[in-house]
């Protein structure tokens, strides 16, 4: 077995004890991402800038580990406002086509820093 930890200046560094994103022979685990910032360690403003801003720091995750988001198996979303759920699909198409990964949408109660989403992903590089 390979295991290789990612890490990217190009998404926001891990807030807690966990890395961005572990490769484990050809699966890389994406560790869930809020819409922070890079450069500044803010959150974006709104629920559409920060769904953005999810997908761009996964995008920016995969391509650390040598991959792109169409290499994505699972993606799972976590949502503060299931009404969101058509707008993030809006959004979701503009990283993703077919055939579209498997994707779970949660909806919880709050998330860290207030964030309005978070998703995790999966890629399969082999």
């Amino acid at each position: 077995m390979s295991r290789k930890i990612i890490s990217t200046i190009n998404a926001p560094a891990a807030i807690g004890v966990y890395s961005q994103a572990v490769r484990v022979n050809d699966t890389v685990y994406c560790s869930g991402q809020i819409g922070l910032v890079p450069e500044s360690g803010l959150l974006a403003e709104g629920f559409e800038a920060q769904a953005v801003r999810v997908f761009e720091n996964l995008k920016a995750v995969a391509e650390a580990a040598n991959g792109t988001l169409a290499q994505v198996v699972r993606v799972t979303l976590y949502l503060t406002d299931l009404s969101q759920f058509d707008k993030i699909n809006e959004i979701m198409a503009r990283y993703f086509t077919e055939p579209y990964p498997a994707r779970a949408a949660v909806g919880v109660k709050e998330l860290p820093r207030g964030a309005l989403i978070e998703a995790d992903a999966i890629l399969f590089l082999g």
